[in-house]
């Protein structure tokens, strides 16, 4: 099992000291977040796509990806998400498998619809037509990665005739994809149509709804043909902050949970922590919230964490780090061993696609199951 962190770059005042930061110092900062994850021993890091303030992660996450893996050597880079809807899949092809060759393969793509409205208009888009433009231009993508002459026609994007995506994927082999949603039943039938992960970023839903949306993807990977439905590869969000009691954690934290820019303003903490995964408390207590995941997602293949969010400083977030490192992390790795059966697929990565791929085991968008 993968364990790691994401951002979404946000620029946030501190509301205990009224500091804002500067974008420079958001974008070193979060360089400096994920290096700190790849010394303590995290898997992934994962940052978002975002054309707007007050967000600085990358309108273009591989200049990102690239940036960080000459400083590093383990750890692998994921987006939070791709924008899916909003950029041209020709560009995110090429993008994609140029940072795949300049990482090593220590790369995969969260496909997304994002949280921002207006972008859509900001690119030629219609935010009505999500859907239909997710499900059009991962077609594209998709194709794109395995064909090296495609012939296209669709509906948001001029045709394309005997054209050639360069470079091409390292290995021959595309980049791990996730698609990620909270709400949409249409992305979770997308992932398992073509036998992806299905990533559900669960930080502002309760069990209920994030079980049900897991079980529906669960369950079309296996009408697909993909192998059963226990099979399926799910990665899940979460948000922790942790100190030595509880009560110093809720202390510390409430003045930036009640001033968040996403949730600020709506329940109390501590209703949003009884149902949500939000887990504000000790180290013991992120283990213990976190073990219980598995009751309603099953056994997983990816854990991350929202760490750096709604103004935390710089040296609160690494210290963050290190407690998952140091306390949290070993001990989940070690539990969820332990209760995961041998058949549960292990983690994506670079190595076990080439593999699968060259034993002829890459999904094949439909299955067996399609009719």
């Amino acid at each position: 099992m993968q364990f790691g962190i994401f951002s979404i770059g946000d620029v946030t005042p501190d509301p205990t000291t009224g500091r804002v930061p500067s974008e420079h110092e958001r974008i070193e900062a979060t360089v400096a977040i994920a290096k700190k994850a790849e010394e303590v021993g995290l898997d992934v890091f994962a940052i978002g796509q975002h054309h707007n303030p007050p967000f600085v992660a990358p309108a273009n996450p591989p200049i990102f990806m690239a940036h960080l893996a000459a400083q590093t050597e383990r750890l692998l880079f994921s987006t939070a998400t791709t924008l899916i809807t909003t950029t041209d899949p020709v560009r995110l092809a090429e993008d994609y498998a140029y940072v795949q060759h300049l990482t090593g393969g220590r790369v995969d793509l969260t496909l997304g619809r994002g949280n921002t409205g207006p972008v859509y208009p900001w690119f030629g888009k219609d935010i009505r037509a999500g859907i239909p433009l997710a499900v059009e231009n991962y077609s594209l993508l998709h194709k794109l990665w395995r064909e090296e002459s495609v012939d296209w026609k669709g509906r948001f994007r001029t045709p394309l005739e005997g054209f050639t995506a360069t470079p091409r994927p390292l290995d021959g082999t595309p980049p791990f994809v996730w698609h990620g949603s909270i709400r949409s039943p249409e992305i979770a039938e997308q992932a398992a149509y073509y036998g992806d992960g299905f990533f559900h970023n669960n930080i502002f839903w309760n069990k209920e709804h994030t079980g049900r949306l897991i079980d529906l993807y669960r369950q079309r990977y296996e009408h697909y043909g993909h192998g059963p439905a226990e099979q399926a590869i799910v990665g899940l969000g979460g948000q922790v902050f942790m100190r030595s009691t509880k009560e110093e954690a809720v202390r510390e934290f409430r003045p930036y949970f009640d001033n968040a820019p996403v949730y600020g303003g709506g329940p109390s903490l501590e209703e949003f922590s009884r149902h949500t995964p939000l887990t504000v408390g000790t180290p013991q207590d992120v283990i213990e919230r976190t073990l219980t995941f598995s009751e309603y997602a099953g056994h997983y293949q990816r854990q991350l964490f929202l760490i750096d969010h709604a103004g935390l400083p710089l040296k609160t977030v690494l210290e963050q780090i290190d407690m998952l490192g140091e306390q949290v992390v070993p001990v989940l790795r070690d539990e969820f061993a332990a209760q995961q059966p041998a058949s549960t697929p292990a983690a994506p990565t670079h190595e076990l696609m080439v593999k699968r791929r060259q034993e002829g085991r890459d999904p094949v968008p439909g299955g067996r199951g399609n009719s």
